[in-house]
C-alpha cells in the first residue's frame, strides 16, 4: 500500500493549489516552495510578523538576515542598488543558483526582521518554474531559507518539508526533487573584489569567468552572527546604550517594553515602544529591530523589559544582549 501523502502537500502544477499558496502568503502564513536548490520554506519579505514565523517554524530561532526571492531583474532593482559587477553576475546567472548581497533601498519595504536590521539584503531569482509561478502570482518578494527544523538536512522533496515542519506550514508545493539539492551561492562586492559568503550551487570559478576578478572566501568571526545568510559577524546595535531586564525605568531613558504591564516609572520614559502588549513573541519579534532603530537617538539609554527566553524570545534575547555588549573603545 502507497504511503499517506501529508494534507497540506499539493501538486505544484495545480491552479488551485498555486491559488490557495497565494492566499496562505497573503493571510501572513509560510508555504513550502520548490526551487532548483533546496526547498525553501516562504513568507511575505515585507509581513514582519509572517517573517518570524518562519524563524518560529524552523525551532531554536536565530535572526539571521535572510534571502529574498524575486522573479525577476526588475523586481530585484525596487529592492537593491547593483554596481557594476554585480549587474553583469546577474545578468549571466540569473535565474539561478546566485545570491548577491547588495545595498538595500531606503523604500524597499521589506520586513527588518528579514535583513536582522541590516542596510543590506540578500537576493536571489530561482529559477524553478514553480518558484516562478508562485513569485509572479503573489507579486511581492519572498524571504526563504532552507524549510527544514533548525539543525536538519536541508529539504530537497516536498516530503522532507511535510516530515520535518507539519502543519507548521499551510501549503507545501510539490514539484519533485531539487534539481541542485545544495543552497544558492552567496556573493557580495566589497571595495576590494567580490567576496564568497557561502559556497553553493554554482561554481566559483564560473563567477570569476563572468566577472573577470577573482573571488575570495569569508570566514565566519561568528557564525551565530552572520550579515549575511552564511556570512560574516555583525551585532546590530543602535548608538544608544542598551539596559536589559529592566524592572523600572529611569529618568530621560526610552523604553522598549513587552506584555500588558510595563516597567516601574515608564512614565518617566521619553519613549515607549512595546514590542506586544498582549504578550506575543511573533508579534515581538516582528518589530524588534525596527523599534531599536526607531529609538536610536531619543535617549542615551534604551531600557528593554525583560522578555521570555523561549521560542521566539531565546532569538529576541539574544539580539538584545548582542545590542547591549560593550561597544569598543
Amino acid at each position: 500500500m502507497a504511503a499517506h501523502k501529508p494534507s497540506n502537500i499539493r501538486p505544484a502544477d495545480d491552479v488551485d493549489a498555486l491559488k490557495d499558496a497565494v492566499a496562505a502568503l497573503e493571510a501572513g502564513e509560510i508555504v513550502g516552495m520548490p526551487t532548483e536548490t533546496v526547498y525553501g520554506l516562504a513568507a511575505d519579505a515585507t509581513n514582519g510578523e509572517a517573517v518570524a514565523r518562519i524563524y518560529a517554524a524552523k525551532g531554536r530561532p536565530s535572526f539571521n538576515p535572510l534571502i529574498a526571492h524575486v522573479a525577476d531583474l526588475a523586481a530585484a532593482e525596487r529592492l537593491v542598488v547593483f554596481d557594476a559587477v554585480s549587474r553583469r553576475l546577474a545578468e549571466a546567472f540569473w535565474p539561478g543558483p546566485l545570491t548577491l548581497v547588495l545595498p538595500k533601498r531606503p523604500d524597499a519595504g521589506i520586513s527588518d526582521l528579514a535583513t536582522a536590521g541590516l542596510d543590506t539584503l540578500a537576493v536571489r531569482m530561482p529559477s524553478h518554474p514553480a518558484a516562478q509561478a508562485l513569485l509572479k502570482a503573489f507579486g511581492r518578494p519572498l524571504a526563504a531559507p532552507s524549510a527544514n527544523r533548525s539543525g536538519h538536512v536541508s529539504a530537497t522533496t516536498a516530503g522532507h518539508v511535510a516530515a520535518d515542519l507539519g502543519r507548521r506550514v499551510a501549503i507545501v508545493l510539490d514539484a519533485g526533487p531539487s534539481h541542485v539539492g545544495v543552497e544558492s551561492t552567496i556573493l557580495a562586492a566589497t571595495p576590494t573584489g567580490l567576496a564568497l559568503l557561502r559556497a553553493g550551487g554554482l561554481p566559483r570559478e564560473s563567477i570569476e569567468a563572468v566577472a573577470g576578478m577573482p573571488v575570495e572566501r569569508v570566514e565566519l568571526d561568528d557564525p551565530e552572527a552572520p550579515t549575511a545568510p552564511g556570512q560574516l559577524v555583525s551585532h546590530y546595535a543602535p548608538g544608544a546604550m542598551v539596559r536589559l531586564d529592566a524592572v523600572e525605568v529611569l529618568a530621560g531613558e526610552a523604553l522598549i517594553a513587552f506584555g500588558p504591564t510595563l516597567p516601574r516609572h515608564a512614565e518617566l520614559a521619553s519613549a515607549v515602544i512595546n514590542l506586544s502588549p498582549r504578550g506575543d513573541l511573533i508579534e515581538a519579534a516582528a518589530r524588534l529591530f525596527s523599534a531599536l532603530r526607531e529609538l536610536d537617538g531619543k535617549a542615551a539609554t534604551i531600557a528593554v523589559a525583560p522578555i521570555p527566553a523561549k521560542g521566539l524570545g531565546e532569538a529576541i534575547v539574544d539580539r538584545l544582549r548582542r545590542a547591549a555588549a560593550p561597544r569598543p573603545a
